[in-house]
């Protein structure tokens, strides 16, 4: 079971934007793939990578339907900025395009070995998290919170309180959540940027 859960966060954590892309964690802080290259032979590279920062057969999703779903996101987010929050559409566009460039350059191969070296340091933590919680010095809950850290998980909740709002109708909410959403995609941008520039 605990390896089960282990495996389940792990994938979690690689699938996570905010994380490896960033959405990289913006609404939709979970973008992380970039668009397949063209070049003959870069299909099995692009498969690889893939293959290397999700464990795609534990995991029930395919990465087309990942982005198919982040694209839908991000169309009902801006959508959402229409109704509810016009005079920031232009702040979004910007911080979106940002979040792509950015989620792009990540995962250029130049920066492959940043990912590399960010992916064993987010295992590392992950196993010292396990074993305090097989010894029991932590809960479940706090492996949680302390493996995804709480800021990091800030954007994935607040987008689904917004979709809450909005399914409500809960006008002033979803405007107050818009603005507060918008602050986190630019912090995650700002995050990823120090990534980038180590």
């Amino acid at each position: 079971m605990k390896t089960r859960l282990l495996i389940m966060l792990l994938g979690f954590f690689l699938a996570m934007p905010g994380f490896t892309s960033a959405n990289l964690q913006t609404p939709d802080n979970s973008e992380k793939q970039g668009e397949r290259s063209t070049v003959p032979g870069s299909q099995d590279k692009a498969e690889d990578k893939e293959s290397e920062e999700c464990d795609c057969e534990k995991q029930e999703h395919s990465h087309k339907n990942w982005q198919a779903k982040m694209a839908e996101r991000e169309q009902n987010l801006l959508a959402w900025v229409d109704q509810y929050t016009p005079e920031k559409k232009s702040e979004w566009i910007k911080v979106l395009a940002e979040k792509k460039e950015l989620r792009n350059k990540w995962l250029s191969p130049e920066n492959a070995q940043k990912r590399e070296k960010w992916k064993q340091e987010k295992m590392a933590k992950i196993q010292e998290l396990k074993k305090q919680l097989d010894a029991g010095k932590i809960t479940k809950e706090e492996f949680v919170q302390k493996a995804h850290g709480g800021k990091a998980m800030g954007n994935w909740k607040t987008f689904h309180d917004l979709k809450a709002a909005v399914e409500t109708k809960n006008d002033q909410q979803a405007a107050t959540l818009l603005n507060q959403l918008l602050e986190q995609s630019k912090q995650h941008n700002e995050k990823i940027k120090a990534m980038l520039a180590e």
